[in-house]
């Protein structure tokens, strides 16, 4: 499964997985692929420098990159706590109902509520940039846009691609036109922060608008015969995020969420405002119905919605509330149906990839 973009990052396998699980993220890179930590839960500089020093010692000296969220313009002077006084009452209250409908405990006296979703706010990325610009990362990718112009340029002056997700052939325009080197075109069915179009259609408009800048597919992609239509299409690698989620190497924290995955079918996700307040990808949950129901008083933009319900979620996961439970998930899910180590799941990828190769050859009278 080698391109033209893998080889020249000098990679074996063109699959580039993104993961917020560091043994997950250098478990791909070992495997041949290309592993992408995502920055965005580190708020404190030191956590990021630990768990980079952590890749350095489990990557063999392969290549590895880094995932931040950076919008491209930003509103100087605000702080998390202007933000957060921009929450209206009713909103809290509402959250604090539902959790009181599933009788959710509150967290232990003095343990923090965690990630604050403070990674989506420019002056945390760029001090998380601070930090991986000492490391040999040979990637940086943006999950929201085109990082600011000054962000561009940094990375290209430490040899360091960078890559710009899209979920329309006109962000992946403004991506080329900003600078960018590689685009992910990441359809409607990924987790996460997605568009409205589905990767089979996208995939081949954005290659042709961002000609001839590589691009990689995402979305709903998680077998071998997946990557081999992916790279048919013109993609020069593809971008995959879900399926790590239940590998061994993975740290959910939660059993009953790992069983919740593995027991999904397709039609068990949802492009729901709930999280962070654009539309992403999750599983569908009591708590997703609660923030989409019309009865309520609907969800907030980005960034106010990821702070108002991050105290709740990590009331949730703390307690393992089973109907409230979930995560940012694609509709690959329904494929992920066993635990198995990121090594077993690229042996399904290669042969899954070099049955499809044998199927269109034989089509083709090559074989």
């Amino acid at each position: 499964m080698q391109t033209e973009l893998s080889t020249a990052l000098g990679v074996e396998h063109a699959v580039f997985g993104f993961t917020p699980f560091p043994a997950v993220a250098a478990a791909i890179t070992r495997a041949g692929g290309f592993g992408v930590l995502g920055a965005v839960r580190y708020t404190a500089p030191g956590e990021l420098a630990r768990d980079l020093d952590w890749m350095q010692e489990h990557t063999d000296g392969l290549p590895y990159g880094l995932d931040v969220v950076m919008p491209a313009t930003k509103v100087e002077g605000v702080t998390e706590a202007d933000v957060e006084a921009m929450i209206p009452p009713e909103h809290r209250r509402y959250a604090e109902e539902v959790l009181a409908r599933y009788d959710v405990p509150p967290l232990p006296p003095g343990e923090p509520s965690g990630w604050r979703i403070t990674g989506w706010m420019e002056q945390v990325a760029r001090t998380q940039l601070d930090v991986a610009f000492d490391y040999p990362i040979a990637l940086l990718a943006n999950a929201l846009g085109s990082p600011p112009a000054d962000v561009v340029e940094r990375a290209h002056a430490h040899g360091v691609r960078v890559a710009a997700l899209a979920g329309s052939p006109r962000h992946a325009r403004h991506h080329k036109a900003a600078g960018i080197d590689v685009v992910v075109a990441q359809g409607y069915e990924a987790g996460g922060h997605t568009g409205e179009i589905a990767t089979m259609v996208l995939t081949p408009e954005v290659v042709a608008a961002v000609d001839p800048l590589p691009v990689l597919a995402a979305g709903g992609i998680g077998t071998g015969e997946q990557i081999a239509a992916g790279l048919a299409l013109g993609a020069q690698g593809v971008w995959l995020g879900s399926i790590w989620l239940t590998t061994e190497e993975a740290d959910l924290h939660s059993r009953r969420l790992t069983a919740k995955l593995l027991a999904a079918g397709p039609g068990d996700t949802v492009r729901s405002r709930a999280l962070t307040g654009k539309p992403a990808r999750q599983l569908r949950t009591a708590w997703t119905d609660a923030w989409d129901d019309p009865g309520g008083p609907g969800t907030l933009p980005m960034p106010l919605q990821g702070l108002l319900v991050a105290e709740a979620n990590s009331r949730i996961q703390r307690h393992e509330v089973e109907p409230l439970l979930g995560t940012p998930v694609g509709q690959i899910v329904g494929a992920m149906t066993s635990e198995r180590s990121v090594q077993a799941v690229f042996d399904d990828l290669t042969r899954g990839f070099e049955r499809a190769l044998d199927r269109i050859n034989r089509i083709a009278g090559r074989a």
